[in-house]
């Protein structure tokens, strides 16, 4: 395991209050993965991130990453594993070279060595003839990518990529998605957040979903979708929810009825023999529909199903 975590905690203490961001996550992260870390703003995702790199100490519990202990070797950690935070780590008046040979100063290359490792990477994240011009005259999308080069400079393990494709473009995020799969077919392990769910979907071999401090489920993105049984048809009415709920909360075809933001999500074995029970149900009932989807099962459900909210919302 590249991250093995046993009853991980954070506690933040100030005079007036005590808050325990991570609430004991127990995570197991193979090597060679994209794992994925999904939830809630204030669920203890970037706590937790935040620990396993090293930038704050755990008040409790145990971690091993990239094979060293992270409470009794961070040095050692921080030796194998890259961090590309959310805000990226390059000055706007340094060329993408010298950011890149700097960094690998910093981690003991010779010099000629981090010139050499500098141009591999400005090659290969297709910069290279970006490579002698301030950072500041860069896309944002070639801004991204020279912070996962500074990220990835010394050779390391793991790399931890906080919201890697936030801002960007959908091309640069496509771009950036092939980089990342690239990454792990060479053999780095990547522990990434995000707040796109369709992200998570097409990248992450495995993902966990944190809320309120606590894993609250994990698994492969399938395996995970597959908990939420069947199809989900989405009812809006014109008026209040209440008297649709009535008519349709009892009915032998639909398995689970939730409420979120005015509609009702209905949980049945097969959406397209529901639909039409539910189209005479409500008709005969004198409710007047606002909308009606059918759709499979996402891992927004599965989110919504684990959290109580849907991630789409939160993020928003």
């Amino acid at each position: 395991m590249i991250i093995r975590t046993r009853g991980l905690r954070r506690v933040f203490r100030s005079r007036r209050s005590t808050v325990e961001a991570v609430a004991g996550v127990d995570l197991d992260v193979g090597a060679g993965q994209i794992f994925g870390f999904l939830g809630p703003n204030g669920a203890g995702k970037t706590t937790t991130l935040r620990m396993l790199s090293t930038l704050l100490p755990p008040t409790g519990g145990e971690a091993s990453v990239a094979g060293h202990d992270l409470r009794r070797e961070p040095d050692r950690v921080r030796q194998r594993i890259g961090y590309v935070s959310q805000e990226g780590g390059s000055y706007d008046d340094v060329t993408g070279r010298r950011e890149l040979v700097l960094q690998g100063r910093l981690y003991g290359m010779s010099r000629a060595r981090a010139e050499q490792r500098a141009a591999e990477l400005l090659e290969s994240l297709e910069l290279a003839e970006f490579a002698d011009r301030r950072t500041k005259t860069y896309s944002g999308g070639q801004r991204r990518r020279l912070d996962i080069g500074i990220g990835l400079m010394h050779l390391p393990d793991l790399l931890f990529l906080d919201e890697p494709t936030t801002g960007l473009d959908p091309q640069s995020r496509a771009r950036m998605w092939e980089e990342v799969r690239r990454l792990r077919d060479q053999g780095t392990s990547v522990f990434l957040t995000t707040h796109y769910l369709e992200e998570a979907d097409a990248l992450c071999d495995r993902l966990a979903i944190i809320d309120h401090g606590r894993i609250v489920a994990e698994g492969t993105p399938e395996e995970l979708k597959r908990e939420v049984a069947g199809d989900v048809v989405v009812v809006g009415t014109t008026g209040t929810t209440a008297a649709a709920r009535e008519v349709l909360d009892a009915r032998e075809f639909v398995r689970e009825l939730t409420e979120e933001d005015g509609v009702l999500r209905l949980y049945v074995d097969r959406g397209e023999t529901a639909m039409p029970q539910i189209l005479r149900l409500l008709d005969g009932a004198g409710i007047a529909l606002s909308t009606l989807s059918l759709h499979r099962p996402t891992l927004d459900d599965v989110f919504l199903r684990k959290t109580g909210r849907s991630l789409r919302e939160t993020a928003a």
